[in-house]
């Protein structure tokens, strides 16, 4: 017949199985947070390839302008080659940018369902460079030009 203390006995040794797997767990997932913090090379790094560091990008200015009447969607190119979107802007409307080098200049308008006539024109560092209109409910148009090649003259902004 078991003695009052043998049951004791078990249960201190399951608690003492339990807490070794709660430290082998404890562990494992240190483990694995260690790994994830030291682990953080870019794709680049990854490649074999030192990651750059970051720098002003070169850029040149771009002059953007939408004329007509009434209200326009207009959708263009600016800062970081991203895609800028303005709804139902007031016409006419401007906008100079600084676009990076190597991207094109772009806009491009869309009217709105009542119509009208819209043009849109682009100039690349003050030249004019493109001019063209929309017409009639929905009617769109683009302008674009060509990218400025590298120049060791620009200036990083």
């Amino acid at each position: 017949m078991p003695t009052p203390e043998e049951p004791k006995r078990r249960i201190d040794r399951s608690d003492r199985g339990g807490v070794a797997v709660a430290a082998v767990l404890l562990l494992v997932c240190g483990a694995f947070v260690t790994y994830g913090f030291l682990n953080t090379e870019t794709e680049d790094e990854a490649a074999g390839q030192r990651a750059a560091t970051p720098t002003a990008e070169a850029t040149y200015e771009v002059t953007y302008e939408v004329l007509g009447e009434g209200a326009a969607d207009v959708t263009y190119r600016g800062a970081g080659d991203e895609a800028h979107v303005v709804t139902r802007v007031g016409l006419p409307w401007r906008k100079t940018v600084s676009v990076p080098l190597g991207a094109a200049p772009i806009v491009d308008v869309t009217l709105g369902e009542k119509g009208g006539t819209a043009s849109c024109t682009l100039a690349v560092r003050g030249k004019h460079v493109q001019r063209a209109t929309a017409t009639g409910a929905f009617g769109r148009t683009t302008c674009g030009g060509e990218a400025p090649a590298t120049e060791a003259s620009a200036v990083p902004q």
